[in-house]
């Protein structure tokens, strides 16, 4: 009988994959006007909640905690909505690669929405 082992999730290394992917999805952008517009905006916004949950470790205190949360919270809805227009355009080939990286982006935003809730629960309780 074979063991099948629970798949967990680090947060940092699906923060990791997600830029890495959102990297190799700016290449595939069409190179024109609008596509390096718009693969600029993406590349830097979905890049941006790797190392901001990075800070976020790091932070001072629970304040600043939360602060860091919430910059990766905002880049990850800033990515949401540059996919979603890419996808409308579209800017790429296939558009429908977009529907993983919309589902994964609506998870990351959910993830931490929650974990500000939950920060904000204790800083409140501390």
């Amino acid at each position: 009988m074979k063991c099948v082992e629970k798949q967990s999730y680090d947060l940092e290394e699906r923060l990791l994959d997600f830029s890495v992917k959102i990297v190799r999805l700016v290449e595939k952008i069409y190179k024109n006007r609008a596509g390096n517009h718009v693969a600029g905006q993406l590349l830097r916004s979905g890049t941006s909640p790797y190392p901001n949950h990075g800070e976020a470790q790091a932070a001072e205190s629970p304040k600043d905690f939360i602060h860091k949360l919430r910059i990766s919270l905002k880049e990850l809805r800033e990515t949401q909505r540059w996919l979603k227009l890419i996808q409308r355009v579209p800017l790429i080939k296939d558009p429908t690669v977009l529907n993983d990286f919309l589902q994964e982006t609506d998870e990351l935003i959910r993830i931490f929405v929650t974990s500000i809730k939950t920060a904000e629960k204790k800083k409140n309780n501390a």
